[in-house]
């Protein structure tokens, strides 16, 4: 008896079958100052191009167009501050205004179409005025996260080559304020380009001193700046780069383009995320990710939504019942955030018991991305709030959905630990060694067979060698993801780990991904990581790391005990796990994912830089303690 097709099946089968009628369709519902000629240009591949010929402004479509249809009274933009105590709003008329202004002031500044303008902000709402203006007069924005360390901003300025900086005096954690301004002037003292000027948002927690001659206070830099308009550009023009760490230690720009890029995020809101215009859609991340670009900014105001700025954590400002406040207090109808700040609100709030003080009527749909959703944590939040949670994936490189339970297409049933299906217009693969398809159950690496969907990168900013290098030479055809996983006999797909995460234990490949599942299952487990260890016998090993749950008061040996009789009993003797330990807390990046690569260097006795992006470089120290209990790193046996 066959299954019945759903609607996802056929949206999807279409969207392969017929690229060029399925986006084309699709990119109806965007603005176009001219039609396209081609909806996919193949004449040069593996370098393909979507809508060329077509020429839109991007701004346009964000902001203007719902003024022109009448719609300018409605909320478009709400910034939320725990850490500053304020809460702004901004209608899409008065969103237009700023963005309009601080374009015009850009403009005066001699930044045109082409140019590239950095921006190295928190989160505040000039931040996401100052991209939508480079938008509107075709300049090209590279949002590098505030609080980069100087030698990593000086990176990303020789390589951008910028006319000018848009900077803050301070970025506010929960604690401690964090001077910007100095960690600027030292990037462009170590930056062999020199960007012509540099305009710095003043903050009443830190004033910053200002360079004669080259800095601009913000307030200066858009006084008396006449209003710009939305300039037309080439669909195939790039929008933004956005760099993503390369193993070479030199980032690699990732660019987006206009047009793809419009179309591919208006399709996602409905298709994907089940929203509708006028609905409020909250993405908790930042902009200096590619979440805040594509759901904190772009996708939401392309469809006409309400986008939520926020700038605190998920716990600690106030409290754990942070986002509940949120969610509650400015109607959010759908939520996406990391599975990372579950965790951290699980940890402290193990009963929910900060999610029954506020309304959260309204409130309907969370999805999770950013790094792997273990099934403990996905039960937990499903089960607490009572509304589907969605676990989904994708990419830096594709700004947009690879695998999702597509809501708007009719939600298919979830199986904890998989992202789900496919997203119309991605071709999955699940390869081995040798380039064929792995069996069903089996892991292989996931690939993505070219071309890409609209939204995704068509390069690396100025190095298109560098692009064929790092994503399409090791799968021929195909896009490599560098992620781990298989595609079961439903065809859902499981993303286990990355692929330098697949450790080889005696022979046998394991994956650390299907251990932490096991792990996070422990009732007195609040997140961890696996990491695979070089082993002189097995030639690696499996060792754990754990943080318990806020309140629990038991015997660290007791709990690696069960740990290590729970991976024997769920995955067998096979898989060698007998070192656990329990930690405070795991290092990670500022967007959550947690520096499993450091950690096993760490472990190995290999050198190591802490990463630009690490939360807490102190962090690793910790970690290094408890390895040394371990007895990590070995001795070289003699």
């Amino acid at each position: 008896m066959t299954a019945t097709r759903t609607i996802y099946d056929e949206v999807y089968a279409r969207s392969l079958e017929d690229r060029h009628g399925f986006w084309g369709a699709a990119a109806e519902d965007v603005s176009w100052d001219r039609r396209w000629d081609r909806v996919l240009d193949d004449s040069r591949p593996p370098f393909y191009r979507w809508f060329t010929g077509g020429a839109l402004n991007t701004c346009y479509n964000a902001v203007d167009l719902h003024i022109d249809r009448g719609r300018g009274k409605q909320r478009a933009l709400v910034y939320d501050s725990p850490v500053t105590n304020t809460i702004r709003t901004y209608t899409y008329a008065e969103l237009r205004d700023e963005v309009a202004v601080i374009a015009g002031a850009l403009r005066r500044e001699g930044i045109g179409t082409g140019d590239r303008v950095i921006i190295y902000m928190p989160m505040v709402p000039e931040a996401v005025f100052a991209m939508l203006a480079c938008a509107r007069i075709g300049a090209i924005h590279s949002v590098v996260f505030g609080g980069f360390a100087s030698n990593e901003l000086a990176k990303r300025i020789d390589d951008a080559k910028p006319k000018l900086v848009l900077s803050a005096s301070c970025g506010i954690e929960v604690n401690r304020v964090i001077p910007y301004k100095p960690l600027l002037d030292g990037a462009i003292d170590l930056a062999v380009h020199k960007p012509d000027r540099c305009v710095v948002l003043q903050r009443p927690m830190d004033k910053a001193t200002l360079v004669k001659g080259r800095d601009l206070d913000w307030g200066d830099f858009v006084a008396g700046a006449a209003p710009a308009e939305c300039v037309s550009v080439a669909a195939t023009d790039p929008l933004y780069i956005l760099y993503t760490s390369g193993t070479t230690g030199q980032p690699k720009g990732v660019v987006r383009d206009h047009g793809g890029h419009a179309v591919a995020l208006k399709w996602s809101m409905e298709n994907i995320y089940g929203v509708g215009s006028g609905e409020v859609y909250w993405a908790a991340s930042d902009i200096g990710w590619v979440v805040g670009h594509s759901y904190i900014v772009y996708a939401p105001l392309f469809k006409g939504c309400t986008t939520i700025l926020y700038e605190g954590k998920p716990v600690g400002t106030p409290d754990p019942g942070a986002f509940w406040r949120v969610v509650s207090q400015h109607g959010v109808n759908v939520l996406f955030t990391a599975p990372t700040a579950f965790r951290a609100i699980k940890k402290e709030d193990p009963a929910g018991t900060y999610m029954k003080k506020y309304d959260l009527s309204g409130f309907r749909t969370l999805f999770l991305a950013g790094e792997r959703c273990d099934p403990d944590t996905l039960l937990w939040a499903r089960e607490k709030l009572g509304v589907p949670v969605i676990d989904h994936w994708w990419q830096t490189e594709t700004g947009w959905p690879i695998g999702a339970n597509c809501v708007g297409l009719g939600m298919l049933p979830v199986k904890p630990g998989s992202p789900t299906k496919p997203v119309p217009g991605y071709d999955i693969r699940v390869l081995g060694e040798d380039n064929e398809p792995m069996p069903p159950n089996q892991i292989g690496s996931i690939a993505i067979r070219l071309p890409l969907p609209p939204g995704c990168l068509p390069t690396l900013w100025n190095n298109d060698a560098g692009y064929e290098a790092s994503y399409l030479t090791k799968h021929p055809g195909h896009y490599l993801t560098a992620d781990a996983g298989f595609e079961d006999e439903d065809g859902y797909i499981f993303i286990m780990s990355r692929v330098d995460d697949i450790i080889n234990v005696a022979g046998h490949r394991l994956s650390t991904g299907a251990m932490e599942e096991v792990l996070a299952s422990h009732p007195d487990v609040a997140e961890c990581a696996v990491v695979g260890v070089a082993d002189e016998i097995k030639g690696e090993i499996p060792v754990g790391f754990v943080v318990t749950k806020a309140g629990v008061n038991r015997l660290d040996g007791e709990i690696v005990k069960e740990l290590v009789d729970k991976v024997r009993d769920q995955i067998g003797p096979v898989a060698s796990f007998r070192v656990a330990t329990v930690v405070k807390r795991l290092p990670k990046t500022r967007s959550g994912k947690i520096l499993r690569g450091t950690v096993k260097r760490i472990a190995e006795g290999t050198p190591y830089t802490p990463p630009a992006t690490i939360d807490d470089p102190a962090i690793l120290d910790e970690i290094a303690d408890s390895l040394k209990h371990l007895g990590y790193p070995k001795s070289p046996s003699r």
